[in-house]
């Protein structure tokens, strides 16, 4: 089976409309400034933690201790190689400490690992390899929050307890019922539960991300230098990393395909907070974020179009 570009398009599509509504909604004053953090909220503690859940239990691939390793061990370690470019490109531009070489380098190194890629990871090859991103998010969280943390701020010292949240505790009790065979005795009301609770989070999550995303367009004002080097580093040299991880390594199905995803991700918003948090520059991080969203609209299907066909992978879509 031979996948066109126009389904991959087709398949992607529905998450860039979904960024859309939200951008829709902002400029016309349906979903006000005021409304993002307590939705947010919201879906972060519950919604997001039951979605995670819903799709973890009865995962078959999630069984076999390697798997989860291997997992999370390329989340790690496929973050810091998106790093490591990025700072090669900021010094190639010219940042330095104090002009935006820290935010720069974790903002283009940082894919996004979250609300825009478990929808079409789900789309192209369904429940089972997103239950293993949620594994391989363990290994992405903890880069961000003591490798990122480290070169944003300066400091050695690293926020743990930022792991503690919602979502990282959905996936370990998740990964233990799993583990211990117990996630087969759940009785079906209390699945339905947690399947309903989940099911909305990452349709609301994406349509704040594009009404926040109008607000940052119209207060920043754009660096040429920062955008074509941003795209770059993320839109073209990560996802040849990525992508040959998956190839070369001995990697189960599942696990290529979230790669596949991963490759053809923009930058993640996480870096933002972090930029304002630990003094950084959120004007930079913003425009990566940016510059890397807008590309993807014509990168992220031939990425994920080359991919399948390097790698030789099946997706659900005819």
């Amino acid at each position: 089976m031979i996948i066109s570009p126009r389904a991959v398009i087709i398949s992607v599509l529905p998450v860039y409309l979904l960024i859309v509504v939200g951008a829709l909604l902002r400029k016309t004053g349906v979903l006000r400034h005021e409304h993002d953090a307590g939705v947010m909220q919201v879906v972060y503690s519950v919604m997001l933690p039951c979605f995670i859940l819903d799709k973890i239990l009865g995962a078959e691939v999630l069984r076999s201790g390697s798997v989860v390793i291997w997992g999370i061990g390329l989340g790690f370690t496929l973050l810091l190689s998106g790093l490591l470019l990025a700072w090669g490109m900021a010094r190639v531009i010219g940042l330095e400490r104090g002009t935006g070489m820290r935010t720069f380098t974790l903002s283009a190194g940082c894919q996004n690992f979250g609300f825009t890629a478990v929808p079409v990871l789900e789309i192209l090859w369904g429940s089972s390899a997103c239950a293993l991103l949620f594994v391989h998010n363990i290994g992405v969280e903890a880069a961000i929050w003591s490798v990122g943390v480290m070169i944003m701020s300066g400091e050695r010292g690293v926020p743990w307890r930022k792991l503690l949240n919602g979502p990282m505790l959905a996936v370990f009790l998740g990964l233990s019922l799993v583990a211990l065979g117990l996630d087969q005795h759940l009785v079906s009301p209390l699945r339905k539960v947690i399947n309903m609770l989940g099911v909305g989070a990452f349709p609301v999550a994406i349509m704040i991300t594009g009404a926040t995303m109008v607000g940052l367009a119209e207060t920043e004002k754009p660096s040429l230098k920062i955008i074509v080097s941003s795209v770059l580093v993320r839109l073209a040299l990560a996802p040849a990393v990525i992508l040959a991880a998956a190839k070369y390594l001995p990697l189960v199905a599942e696990l290529r395909q979230v790669l596949v995803v991963q490759a053809a991700m923009p930058a993640a918003m996480t870096p933002i907070m972090l930029a304002r948090l630990y003094g950084g520059r959120p004007s930079i991080a913003v425009q990566v974020v940016l510059a890397t969203t807008v590309g993807s609209l014509l990168s992220l299907p031939w990425i994920i179009f080359w991919g399948i066909q390097w790698l030789g992978l099946k997706p659900l879509l005819p």
